[in-house]
């Protein structure tokens, strides 16, 4: 038996008896936890607050039987706005369903955390548009999840200069100019000169600086388009929470 202090995400919550909650948590340290979050439900529970979904809160576990539970917690941020908007809230929940699937027990990723925390607090505060900010976090889990896009020049003639008509090969993850066929199995999602871009400055950028960036209405549609696109298919699933997204639109 053990405790442990550490800082967690919310990932996910379900009711588990009668006053308890099941939690998925994504901490700094230890990566993807299952947690059992006693009493969670009553009214009484001191730390039920900071046991909802999309909270990060800094958590006194207990470990028994390689069983984690929580002892006490304490709210850091609850990202508020997202709870004001549907909208917003469903695409927070989509987030922390990403979170999820690209996460690993024993695996602890700082950087992915760090992410997920800046969009979801972007979000929140309607620091920039939730479209471009869905489309920065999907393309840049990717790339710390092992799925970077090879944008640096065409895959077939090896030309850097990349123009309007360039193809981002959505299973391949790598570019072909217009003039250029794609491979017989590939995926082309095209791109003009301004999304091309705007994929760079996401995957090149440090990641202070991600979000920074604006793009005209017809550049934006086809940068989110895509990043989502080669997101659902790297990862070849989907997403319920996406799906409620698109329906609230």
């Amino acid at each position: 038996m053990s405790y442990k202090t550490t800082r967690a995400l919310v990932l996910r919550e379900v009711k588990f008896k009668e006053a308890d909650k099941m939690l998925t948590v994504l901490t700094e340290d230890e990566g993807k936890l299952p947690v059992r979050a006693r009493g969670a439900l009553r009214k009484t529970c001191k730390y039920s607050a900071a046991a909802q979904l999309l909270v990060f809160s800094e958590m006194t576990l207990f470990e028994n039987k390689g069983r984690w539970s929580v002892n006490e917690a304490s709210t850091i941020e609850e990202f508020s706005g997202l709870r004001k908007d549907i909208g917003l809230l469903a695409l927070g929940a989509y987030f922390a369903q990403l979170l999820e699937a690209v996460s690993d027990e024993d695996s602890p990723n700082p950087e992915v955390l760090s992410l997920g925390l800046n969009a979801l607090y972007a979000l929140s505060n309607g620091i920039y548009p939730p479209e471009q900010v869905k489309a920065v976090f999907e393309l840049r889990l990717m790339c710390l999840s092992g799925y970077e896009p090879l944008l640096d020049s065409c895959a077939a003639c090896g030309a850097t200069e990349l123009a309007a008509g360039t193809r981002l090969d959505a299973y391949g993850g790598v570019m072909y100019c217009k003039a250029c066929p794609t491979s017989e199995h590939s995926k082309p999602l095209e791109l003009c000169e301004a999304s091309l871009a705007a994929m760079r400055h996401v995957v090149n950028s440090d990641s202070k600086k991600i979000f920074s960036f604006s793009l005209e209405e017809s550049a934006s549609r086809r940068f989110s388009r895509t990043c989502e696109e080669y997101l659902l298919t790297q990862l070849d699933c989907g997403f319920s929470s996406l799906d409620y997204w698109r329906n609230l639109r």
